[in-house]
């Protein structure tokens, strides 16, 4: 199923831009696990509109509402059902769309794929899908924790802009103490400034996410077709905006005298950390790191030359309200991506010792 993330911790998500809601099921949640709302409702603040300057103005409250899998805070082991309703939807603002095919957006494949399309900010295939994921990932980071393993991303890389530090020269805690989300103080009012003159010009601007996994124990991911590292690259991959993936440090030009990590001791931690923690496919016991690269956001501020279904040439002036730049709010849907490709390793590594 195309909606469907995951084997047995898994994630079915529903819902369009600009319908009446977005919301899930969870299904393979072990029974038992106290469930913190707040840090879920934490994490959907992270990623909502109209948090700072520099994201889109819509204005979504952004609510989780639990219908079903908890009772007092404590999960059930039966699908947890969850809805977020979409309350400043304004589909006004795509009437000039609905027959013209926005550039770089799905709107043209969709009408390819299905006959006919939801043209109200691309329905299913906006970002505002990616509320769900949050949800879902929330309630994984939290199963993870409760294993002592701690996922963390942040803002590495805004166009030319790039940290000049490994991650593990930097405080990780202080993450949200700018609206970029990233731990560099300096580099950070630089991006700020980057996007807040990108945005002025109508224009948008990419850049790079770095996640991190501390803790992870060795052993988790299978080998051969579901390698650790291949079902996180799909994780992240079906995050919109996302073009590219990789993990561990870059090797291609460098001797395998320089890159080969030396393994210390029994606990497998080695000297050091090239392959970013996995080995073979399978976590070896060191922290797992990769970077997440995100393009432009397609909406521009500015007319573009498109063409209609009838093939005719038209000029796309969109309006409603759009991001400059998807970083910051990608942040917790990259943390949450992550939390369910490991909670679901993390399930099938205990199936695997039964």
């Amino acid at each position: 199923m195309a909606n469907t993330f995951g084997k047995i911790f898994r994630l079915t998500s529903f819902g369009e831009s600009h319908g009446k809601a977005i919301g899930g099921i969870v299904d393979g949640c072990p029974a038992g696990l106290r469930l913190d709302v707040n840090h879920i409702q934490n994490q959907l603040n992270r990623r909502s509109p109209g948090q700072s300057e520099i994201t889109t103005l819509r204005n979504e409250e952004d609510e989780v509402e639990i219908l079903s899998g908890v009772l007092d805070d404590i999960t059930l082991g039966t699908p947890i059902g969850f809805i977020i309703r979409n309350k400043n939807q304004n589909s006004n603002d795509y009437q000039s769309l609905k027959s013209a095919f926005r550039p770089s957006h799905a709107d043209y494949t969709y009408e390819k794929k299905y006959g006919l399309r939801d043209f109200r900010g691309g329905g299913r295939s906006s970002a505002r899908e990616t509320v769900a994921r949050v949800v879902a990932g929330s309630i994984a980071q939290q199963i993870l924790t409760s294993q002592g393993v701690i996922v963390k991303a942040y803002v590495s890389k805004v166009k030319s802009i790039s940290l000049d530090k490994k991650y593990y020269e930097y405080n990780l805690d202080n993450i949200d103490n700018n609206i970029i989300r990233c731990p560099d103080d300096n580099k950070s009012q630089e991006m700020i400034s980057l996007i807040k003159e990108t945005k002025q010009k109508g224009d948008t601007v990419g850049g790079e996410i770095t996640a991190v996994v501390l803790n992870a124990p060795p052993g988790w991911g299978e080998p051969v077709f579901d390698k650790l590292n291949a079902n996180l690259a799909k994780a992240m991959l079906s995050i919109n905006a996302v073009k590219g993936f990789f993990y561990g440090t870059d090797q291609v030009e460098k001797f395998g005298s320089e890159v080969n990590d030396i393994i210390e001791d029994i606990s497998g931690k080695t000297k050091t950390n090239n392959s970013g923690g996995i080995q073979g496919g399978i976590s070896n016991g060191n922290d797992i790191f990769f970077n997440v690269a995100f393009k432009p956001v397609s909406t521009l501020m500015k007319p573009q030359d498109s063409i209609n279904e009838k093939g005719e040439k038209v000029i796309i002036n969109p309006k409603g309200r759009h991001d400059p730049c998807v970083l910051p709010r990608a942040v917790p849907i990259v943390e949450a991506m992550t939390a369910l490709v490991l909670v679901d390793n993390y399930l099938i590594s205990k199936t695997n010792k039964i």
